[in-house]
């Protein structure tokens, strides 16, 4: 019986495209590879080989930011790997998703690559799929089933949360209210940051208090909307935790706009250049925690692994694991110079 092996990577490794080279099984007294060579990773029996690998790639409408760099980010991958990738027009209509990608698999692909607009609602023909033979690695927003996916590769969404938890009780020496813009509701990402936050401000024992949280769709016009009503029915507020610092534009226009800046500060999440930019100004923007889309690129490498029976360069087992899970840096003003370079 298989176990799934969990793998918790570094932000770098996000970034790395993932080798796609054979590997001989090791032998006692092997002479020792020349410096600056790299072990090829472990591969099974079979696999697709002789051919350019397969993967169908299907993910919401770029809406902002974030989404499109995450197809930007597949289709360099796919290009950098000579990869054969099969896209579908973005929708964040789950039912139509559902439709695209029924169409990608009568195309039989070696793997499909999913970024759910709702994880519940395509689940079920990401476990078609699986019966299909067709791997699936899922991608950010998390099916409500394993059994939908081969592979999942994500953020640390909870961690997310927890960590603008601890900023935003550090800075206000647990004292304050604090605003909440979500992401879309219902969604396994806007959950585990919500809860990440909650569980984060306890330790305050009420001393943190969320006098306001709405969903926003990370959109940054939503955002500015939902900002704009909750700043007429809160004149005490001293922090913004959002969900994406696409959405978190919107935000600061809000409070710009009402002369507020002075009072409250915003965090955001992803790691997009106007948001670091932000923070290395100082003041109203005060920290993000790195989401970055580059996981679709590492998505598409693990694609083509899992379908010439490949595991990764780092590993000694022969597959690719079943998790990876990318932590949520924090980045402020004194260490956004160094991370500047992942901006989307």
């Amino acid at each position: 019986m298989k176990f799934p092996r969990v793998l918790l990577v570094g932000a770098a490794l996000a970034t790395l495209a993932l080798t796609a080279c054979t590997q001989e099984a090791q032998q006692p007294e092997q002479p020792q590879q020349p410096a600056g060579q790299q072990s090829s990773p472990a591969q099974q029996p079979g696999g697709v080989s002789g051919r350019a690998v397969k993967v169908a790639f299907s993910a919401p409408g770029a809406d902002h930011g974030w989404l499109k760099a995450i197809t930007d980010n597949a289709r360099a991958e796919a290009d950098k790997l000579g990869v054969e990738l099969m896209l579908t027009e973005g929708t964040n209509d789950s039912a139509a998703q559902v439709s695209q990608v029924e169409t990608l698999i009568s195309q039989k692909p070696d793997v499909l690559v999913i970024l759910p607009h709702e994880g519940g609602p395509l689940t079920p023909v990401a476990q078609k799929a699986m019966q299909a033979g067709i791997p699936v690695i899922n991608v950010d927003r998390e099916f409500s089933s394993p059994t939908a996916y081969r592979t999942w590769i994500g953020g640390d969404n909870y961690g997310i949360g927890k960590s603008a938890a601890d900023l935003i009780a550090n800075e206000l020496n647990c004292q304050g209210n604090v605003v909440e813009i979500q992401g879309v509701a219902g969604i396994s990402v806007t959950e585990l940051r919500t809860k990440g936050f909650t569980d984060g401000i306890k330790r305050c024992n009420g001393g943190i208090k969320i006098v306001a949280s709405q969903p926003a769709d990370f959109l940054p016009d939503k955002g500015l909307q939902v900002m704009e009503t909750i700043l007429q029915g809160q004149k005490d507020i001293k922090a913004v935790y959002t969900h994406d610092d696409d959405m978190a534009m919107g935000v600061v226009q809000a409070i710009r706009a009402a002369n507020r800046e002075d009072e409250m500060f915003v965090t955001g999440a992803g790691g997009s250049k106007d948001a670091m930019n932000l923070i290395a100004q100082g003041g109203l923007y005060r920290a993000t925690f790195l989401y970055n889309p580059s996981m679709s690129g590492s998505a598409v490498s693990l694609a083509k692994l899992i379908a010439e029976h490949k595991g990764m360069t780092e590993l000694l087992e022969p597959e690719v694991p079943s998790r990876i899970e990318l932590p949520a840096t924090t980045v402020t003003k004194e260490n956004v110079a160094s991370v500047q370079s992942l901006g989307y």
